[in-house]
């Protein structure tokens, strides 16, 4: 495809206007004069009234959540988790999962994402959702230890993990990859950790973990730990050896913030969760100050309700200049490098996350041309602050169309809107039952 004619967000992430050329699952040329040859790369794609921009990277979700959309409400996270989350779950099969999935990438494909990094359950269902519809993902298999005398070595997702690693990492042309994980500081065991990351270090894989989501996760683990925060407490077991992505990060310290530097730490800041379940305010000031590779997550569908990123996008840019009295607190193009070729990163996704050629095609086509986007006095601030979800008109990941004017190419969206319904309809009724 040949986008011709149209505004696109450059590497540095201001705005140009010219031709993007795609061939295959790359960009192939990019220039502000049409290529010479401009047959080669098939369907012109006409830009007025449009934008390109690089695809979202969601780095933290837990997908099949979706069917737990609007379930619990008005509750603290604790309450929240082993009240009502965690009975719905036990109840969902692997079924439920891949349905879950199928919903949860049709959203995602809708509001611009190409990329998610998700930590769940049945992951051999998740991942035939990935494959089938064509995203991205770096799939997690949950790792949920409430005893402490539990090793990793006496539970089947060890074998399963590696197995699926063996199957799957770097599958589908690399689209799809394969995380480890601890679920958190609190349910996990010392023993567990420790042979997770050396599990990681032997398959070459990174691990997803939420670190420091409330002020009691992180007061309680210093009193459990001799006065080790979460992220101290995960360094010396070692996690930090190996490429990780710890979310939420809202209670971590100065120490805290140089550690996840130090050793390149991705972290997911997930500003509509930690509002909605009133978590705090992650430090990004301070942790972009120290280097850290900050990154953009929606969490589960439990906790935010959606999967609409540009939601996410503004409320980056906004909520945390108001936490900290400082207005100039994060940039636009700085917000969008977050959102996009910083999320690549923490996937390990080299060759992600930005127009220019070489790169892959993984792209977003944006209509500009609509009232809350005029006028313009710069379209990068228009993007961050007054953009929709639903001002995408196109998704294209690896070259390939999975989105385009309302129509899903790789998704019955009907069918998968309704087999959603009734699974959510079917655990609530057995919920109810007891």
């Amino acid at each position: 495809m040949l986008f011709s004619n149209i505004d696109y967000l450059t590497s540095d992430f201001q705005v140009a206007r010219g031709f993007v050329g795609v061939i295959d699952d790359r960009i192939a040329y990019v220039g502000t004069e049409e290529p010479a040859n401009p047959a080669i790369y098939g369907e012109r794609y006409t830009g007025n009234g449009r934008l390109l921009m690089p695809g979202i990277y969601n780095t933290h979700a837990h997908a099949p959540m979706v069917l737990l959309r609007g379930y619990a409400e008005a509750m603290n996270l604790q309450d929240w988790l082993f009240q009502k989350i965690f009975p719905f779950e036990a109840l969902m099969d692997a079924n439920d999962n891949y349905i879950g999935s199928q919903l949860a990438i049709a959203e995602m494909l809708r509001f611009g994402v190409v990329s998610y990094s998700d930590m769940y359950f049945h992951s051999s269902n998740r991942i035939q959702a990935v494959i089938e519809t064509g995203i991205k993902a770096n799939i997690c298999p949950g790792l949920m230890v409430f005893d402490p005398d539990t090793r990793y070595e006496d539970l089947s997702e060890m074998a399963e993990n590696a197995q699926l690693t063996k199957e799957f990492h770097g599958a589908e042309n690399g689209r799809l990859r394969i995380d480890l994980n601890i679920h958190s500081e609190y349910i996990s065991n010392p023993q567990v950790i420790s042979s997770v990351v050396a599990q990681a270090t032997e398959l070459g894989i990174g691990i997803q973990v939420h670190i420091s989501e409330t002020k009691a996760e992180h007061e309680e683990c210093k009193e459990r730990r001799g006065g080790l925060t979460p992220t101290a407490y995960m360094e010396s077991l070692g996690m930090f050896n190996v490429p990780v992505t710890a979310a939420h990060c809202v209670w971590i310290e100065p120490n805290d913030w140089q550690i996840l530097a130090n050793h390149g730490v991705s972290v997911s800041v997930n500003p509509a969760s930690n509002l909605k379940l009133a978590s705090g305010f992650t430090p990004i000031g301070e942790m972009l100050a120290a280097g850290v590779n900050l990154t953009l997550g929606t969490d589960g569908c439990a906790s935010n309700n959606n999967h609409n990123m540009f939601k996410d996008l503004y409320l980056l840019a906004t909520v945390y200049k108001a936490a900290t009295a400082d207005p100039m607190l994060i940039t636009p193009s700085e917000d969008l490098r977050i959102a996009t070729v910083n999320g690549a990163m923490a996937q390990s996704r080299t060759d992600c996350g930005t127009i220019a050629e070489g790169m892959k095609a993984d792209l977003v086509v944006l209509d500009t041309n609509v009232p809350w986007m005029q006028p313009v006095s710069s379209m990068v601030n228009n993007i961050v602050y007054a953009a929709e979800g639903s001002d995408v008109v196109m998704t294209m990941v690896d070259g390939k169309v999975l989105y385009r004017n309302g129509e899903w190419t790789t998704i019955d969206i009907e069918q998968v809107m309704y087999n959603a319904q009734q699974a959510t309809d079917r655990i609530n009724a057995a919920v109810a039952a007891g």
